[in-house]
C-alpha cells in the first residue's frame, strides 16, 4: 500500500465530526458558486479552471474546485478525493463508509432551514472499472433542486483506486440546460 493510501486509511468518513459540519460550509458555498471557498488556481488544465478549495473533508487528500468552459452550464462543481491507492478493498471500503456519510446528510440551507442528501448506494463489482453513487439533496430551496452528491470508486490503472466525492449542480440528461 503506497503512503498516501495508508494515511487515508487512517481518517475514514464518519469516524470524525468535521465532516458534516465542512460538508454543511460547501453545500452552502454553492449558492455563491463556491468562490467564497476557492482558492488558488491550479495551472495546466486546458478545458476547465481548476482551484484549490478552501475546504476540505476529514480523509480528504485532495479538494478541488472544477469550473468547465460552458456557455450552458456556468455552474462549478466540489471535488474530493478520498481515497487514492493500490488497495481495492481499502478504497471499497472508504466508498461504503463515504457513501453512508453522505445518504442522510442533514445540512443547514442558510435562511432556508435544512436538507438532507437521499439516494441508494451502487454496489461495486471488482471486475468492473467504475462504480458510483448519486444522491440527491432533498431541500425546499429551489436553488438545490438539481443538487447532488455523488461518490465514485474509479480503477485509474494498473492496480490503483481512487474514491472520489463530488458536490454539484447536475441536470437530466434529457434535459435541457
Amino acid at each position: 500500500m503506497n503512503a498516501e493510501g495508508q494515511l487515508l486509511k487512517t481518517v475514514i468518513p464518519g469516524t470524525n465530526t468535521g465532516f458534516t459540519e465542512n460538508l454543511e460550509k460547501i453545500v452552502q458555498d454553492y449558492r455563491n458558486n463556491y468562490r467564497r471557498i476557492q482558492g488558488k488556481k491550479i495551472p495546466g488544465q486546458t478545458d476547465m479552471d481548476v482551484y484549490q478549495s478552501t475546504v476540505n473533508l476529514p480523509g480528504c487528500s485532495q479538494a478541488l474546485i472544477l469550473r468547465f468552459r460552458s456557455k450552458q452550464d456556468t455552474t462549478a462543481g466540489w471535488q474530493g478525493t478520498m481515497y487514492s491507492g493500490e488497495q481495492y478493498k481499502e478504497a471499497l471500503k472508504i466508498y461504503k463508509s463515504t457513501c453512508k456519510q453522505i445518504k442522510g446528510c442533514r445540512v443547514n440551507i442558510q435562511g432556508k432551514g435544512a436538507g438532507v442528501f437521499k439516494g441508494t448506494m451502487e454496489t461495486p463489482d471488482e471486475n468492473v472499472r467504475f462504480a458510483g453513487s448519486s444522491f440527491k439533496l432533498d431541500t425546499e430551496d429551489k436553488a438545490y433542486r438539481d443538487y447532488y452528491a455523488e461518490v465514485e470508486l474509479v480503477n485509474t490503472g494498473m492496480e490503483s483506486w481512487e474514491v472520489h466525492l463530488n458536490l454539484q449542480y447536475k441536470k437530466d440528461d434529457a434535459s435541457e440546460y
